[in-house]
């Protein structure tokens, strides 16, 4: 138990790291960095408040990840991971995963279909790839879940 401990306590460090690393990003440099980019090409100026309403939904779908990998690590530390409760955080964190990934789609198209060379949509498809297999992997986490819940509550009925 004591590895757990450590382990929950340096996670819970990286994520309050990552939390305002974003929440920095959010607030100050996205904004700022696509202000910039409309300074030194204005003919690209259209873009300017699509593309920030896609990067703080973005940030905010990580965002939210985090608090629910918060919440799921204080109910490992409480051993109260094997319950309903569980659930709802996991859920969470799909659909987070699930709408940052359909922007990320959308965004993904809209290049493909106007980009002059291959390199960005070529780019963009690490992410792409990446996000859909986090995804496909918290589905197969939340089976796992589902299914150590259930045997839980088998071995405490017996008990």
């Amino acid at each position: 138990m004591l590895k757990t401990a450590w382990a929950v306590a340096l996670l819970r460090v990286v994520l309050v790291m990552a939390f305002l690393l974003l929440l920095v990003m959010q607030v100050m440099s996205v904004p700022g960095g696509l202000a910039y980019e409309v300074e030194q090409s204005p003919e690209m100026a259209y873009l300017r408040w699509p593309l920030l309403v896609v990067l703080e939904i973005q940030l905010l779908c990580g965002q939210v990840v985090i608090v629910c990998t918060w919440k799921l690590l204080t109910m490992v530390k409480d051993d109260r991971i094997f319950s309903e409760r569980a659930f709802a955080w996991v859920d969470a964190i799909l659909w987070a995963i699930a709408v940052a990934w359909v922007l990320l789609l959308a965004v993904f198209l809209y290049v493909g279909f106007n980009a002059d060379d291959p390199g960005a949509p070529l780019l963009l498809m690490l992410p792409l790839t990446g996000g859909a297999v986090l995804g496909l992997l918290m589905i197969v986490m939340r089976a796992l879940l589902r299914q150590a819940t259930e045997l839980r509550s088998d071995m405490e009925q017996v008990i």
